[in-house]
């Protein structure tokens, strides 16, 4: 089983995925996630799937879960890079991805974090 790594950039993680997603895999993320949020005391996850050529819909609920525990940790996360085929799969199999934040690149979803952690409204511009 592949490990996907989490690196820590201030007071966020970010986490890129170069490998495609299988459950396993996504779920050792899932867990590794809540651990290290926990440790660092993380209040930001970005998450980068532009490599991600391709989602099912197990990946897109890990996505929301990985979003909905990250919340209950005191943290947001913001998924960037999504190809407009995964957006287009994702939608086709009914995954709004509600309560997830998205971005276009890493810098607009860094900007989104750092509003964050400002205190001001996580919509973008």
């Amino acid at each position: 089983m592949y490990r996907i790594p989490i690196l820590q950039m201030g007071s966020a993680l970010l986490v890129t995925i170069q490998v495609d997603m299988e459950d396993q895999t996504a779920v050792q993320l899932q867990d590794d996630l809540a651990t290290r949020i926990e440790t660092t005391g993380a209040n930001g996850v970005l998450i980068d799937i532009s490599a991600l050529e391709i989602v099912d819909s197990f990946v897109g609920r890990m996505l929301a879960s990985i979003s909905g525990i990250a919340r209950v940790l005191d943290a947001t996360t913001v998924v960037v890079g999504m190809q407009p085929a995964v957006a287009i799969t994702l939608v086709e199999l009914g995954l709004s991805l509600q309560g997830v934040k998205t971005a276009l690149n890493v810098k607009r979803g860094m900007l989104l974090l750092e509003q964050g952690q400002r205190g001001e409204s996580l919509e973008p511009d």
